[in-house]
């Protein structure tokens, strides 16, 4: 089940695994973080903790995009959201953002089979997971970003400025892309180990 906000205005519901968001970045703002997309700073995606490309679970571009001040009122926007969420919903132990944000992109054939965002080492601190839908879904087919939850597959919305937040140790995927390209924002922000 997910929960919808347009952003300030939460619905309620009993039980939540997943929310999102509509409204916390404006049309021209998705824009203005498309552009930042640089080929000459982009990399092949790998999975967290390991330096060899894994194509058969995860394959991807990524640009990360460090805390600096070019990047800071994403942060601020993000972390913001993150808070009013977890306060919410969630009511993990939070630090912050320990890794920088990753603009992500999906080309034809791309995809990230099932996976976590928590588990050993560099990401054993992450608590929540947000992503951030910058392409309109008219500009791509497939690119799905699933939950299993309790065996059923749930699909997130797609829609453009869309941010989706989930518990780091959910089970969840991106479909192959079958047509287009898919770009987001993806984050974790951190916290002290689950006791």
């Amino acid at each position: 089940m997910a929960i919808n906000y347009s952003f300030g205005l939460p619905l309620k519901t009993n039980f939540v695994e997943f929310v999102y968001y509509n409204g916390l970045f404006l049309p021209h703002e998705t824009n203005r973080i498309l552009k930042f997309w640089d080929e000459d700073k982009t990399i092949k995606a790998t999975l967290s903790g390991n330096a060899k490309y894994q194509d058969d679970l995860r394959k991807s571009s990524v640009m990360f995009l460090d805390d600096t001040p070019e990047y800071k009122w994403i942060y601020d926007r993000l972390a913001s959201l993150a808070i009013k969420t977890n306060n919410e919903r969630y009511w993990f132990d939070l630090l912050g953002f320990h890794q920088a944000l990753q603009l992500t992109r999906y080309a034809e054939g791309d995809f990230f089979d099932w996976h976590l965002d928590f588990g050993a080492g560099e990401i054993s601190a992450r608590k929540l997971s947000m992503t951030v839908q910058l392409s309109d879904p008219d500009e791509y087919e497939g690119g799905d970003l699933q939950f299993m939850i309790n065996q059923k597959i749930v699909t997130a919305p797609r829609a453009k400025g869309t941010i989706v937040v989930f518990p780091a140790f959910m089970m969840h995927r991106v479909t192959p892309i079958t047509k287009g390209v898919r770009q987001s924002i993806v984050g974790w922000v951190s916290g002290p180990p689950f006791r």
